[in-house]
């Protein structure tokens, strides 16, 4: 078939059908891209160091909001208390 033929053949809906693949495509390609970005480790790794100290600023600073406040301490102190029992059990595995 010749490049001739091929324009021949190309409808209305034939145009209308490549131009929705085309946006479908660039969408597509902008959704793994942002993807990529959020699961990025040096990015989750940011994103929790930040939220830590969010936590400690909330738990300790008076100019918190009481309830972030309150959260916060909830937050650390169970964050806390795991910690206690895994270093208890690794303490207790190691003794054995």
């Amino acid at each position: 078939m010749s490049d001739d033929e091929a324009t021949q053949i190309s409808t209305p809906k034939i145009t209308e059908l490549e131009a929705e693949v085309a946006v479908t495509r660039t969408q597509l390609a902008s959704t793994v891209d942002a993807l990529a970005e959020r699961l990025d480790p040096r990015v989750q790794k940011d994103k929790l160091i930040a939220d830590g100290k969010r936590l400690v600023f909330d738990a300790t600073d008076a100019a918190a909001l009481p309830e972030a406040r309150s959260r916060a301490r909830t937050v650390l102190a169970v964050a806390g208390a795991v910690t206690v029992l895994v270093v208890v059990g690794v303490v207790r595995k190691i003794v054995r």
